[in-house]
């Protein structure tokens, strides 16, 4: 078993380069099964998620060369088995794309009911919507979800909350379907716009990602034969802004869209940080002071991400005065604060909502990550901790972010993994 040992205390200071968004790659790499042929997808985020979802996709009868750490070919022409394996699906949340996609192209899917981290309910409810209203029958019994269609038809689809798994995974099934397929109330994300211009890049006719009506006009076939490159991750980014700040640092982020994190800037200059964009794709992020109370509220894009929640508390729980997070989105989300009051936080969680007492500091103590954000939020405790503070469950980490450690190190951060 891996932890990580982090010795805190020391600001994080230097330049990070962001890599490509995990939640858009985990829906584009099943987005690729549309395909009758072979497409090169760049910016590839190297975690856990993607070399899961890529060893089902090699299952499925796909053809996948790694170019280098981060770009990889992957050929769809000849998809042997539209059942994905029960074992593998089970592993992470995103495999429920594999059902539009399988579905879209071939009229029938089996897949297991997609596992991840345990953030409380997460029903699929609106994904079987979308389905169905496009002419599918969808079965979800004996752990697993089976759709099947004689033909898919356009029709129009409210979704009944902004889900971005429900937007994409429609988006996924109407691509190839006869008509014209309308999707009100959909969400906004970035990785839902990314994963729309990779399905036009390879010949979809999608108009709207990025508002809340999105319209897909079936097409034939994808051709393929052609190269995306991934979006940069804003989770990721995000993670760094708040640890500058967590840490009285000053971190350069690189190779972001900084666009995509207007809610979080606006945040930390409210708390008393600065941020500096620097041509729309770089930010400088820096504080030299104990950061102020904050009232935050989660809310799909472009309102604070609840991706970024965890890491946020972290800056809560050391500011000055009685801050808030009212969580708008998971039910589970502050399992994390449980690991914070073991180095010294003074927080209250209830249901949907946190109080957070500021504390001068925080002290060393092994802690527990209860989910991949949670797991970031650790990681920033850790390097600004008093002592050394182990952190254990990096399998949730590692799924989401690609050379961690290696990145805090960069910064200044004193982190190693360690075998037990």
């Amino acid at each position: 078993m891996d932890k990580l040992i982090i010795t805190g205390g020391t600001p994080l200071k230097g330049e990070v380069t962001i890599s490509g968004a995990k939640n858009a790659a985990i829906a584009i790499l099943p987005a690729t099964l549309l395909i009758n042929g072979t497409c090169t997808i760049e910016n590839v985020p190297n975690i856990s998620d993607v070399k899961i979802s890529c060893k089902i996709l090699e299952e499925l009868g796909a053809k996948i060369d790694w170019i280098n750490d981060n770009t990889l070919t992957i050929d769809t022409t000849n998809i042997t088995s539209t059942h994905a394996p029960l074992d593998l699906t089970r592993k992470f949340r995103a495999s429920y794309y594999l059902i539009g996609s399988l579905l879209s192209r071939f009229k029938n899917v089996e897949v297991g009911l997609p596992g991840g981290c345990n953030l409380g309910p997460r029903p699929i409810d609106q994904h079987i919507k979308g389905f169905e209203a496009l002419g599918a029958k969808v079965d979800v019994s004996q752990g697993k979800i089976q759709a099947k269609a004689k033909r898919l038809i356009g029709n129009s689809i409210y979704l009944d909350v902004v889900s971005v798994g429900a937007t994409i995974n429609v988006m996924l099934s109407a691509v190839l379907a006869e008509g014209t397929t309308t999707i009100d109330n959909a969400a906004k994300e970035p990785h839902v716009v990314d994963v729309a211009n990779f399905l036009n890049t390879m010949g979809a006719d999608i108009r709207g990602a990025g508002t809340d009506i999105i319209k897909i006009n079936g097409v034939k076939a994808l051709h393929g034969n052609a190269t995306y490159s991934v979006v940069p991750d804003q989770i990721e980014a995000g993670t760094f802004m708040l640890a500058a700040v967590a840490s009285k640092g000053d971190i350069t982020i690189k190779n972001c869209i900084t666009k995509h994190l207007e809610c979080v800037t606006a945040k930390l200059l409210e708390i008393g940080a600065h941020v500096e964009d620097i041509d729309g794709d770089t930010l400088r992020v820096w504080a030299s002071k104990r950061p102020n109370k904050a009232t935050i509220k989660t809310a799909p894009y472009p309102g604070f991400p609840t991706d970024l929640q965890p890491q946020m508390g972290v800056v809560l729980a050391i500011a000055n005065g009685t801050s808030i997070i009212n969580e708008s989105i998971w039910d589970s989300r502050f399992q994390y604060t449980a690991e914070l009051n073991k180095m010294g936080a003074n927080i209250t969680a209830s249901g949907k909502s946190a109080v957070f007492q500021g504390v001068n500091e925080l002290s060393a103590a092994p802690v527990y990550s209860t989910d991949l954000r949670a797991g970031a939020a650790l990681i920033i405790a850790g390097t600004i901790a008093k002592g050394k503070t182990e952190v254990y469950n990096l399998e949730h980490i590692d799924r989401g972010y690609e050379h961690i450690e290696d990145k805090f190190r960069n910064l200044g951060a004193k982190i190693e993994r360690v075998s037990e």
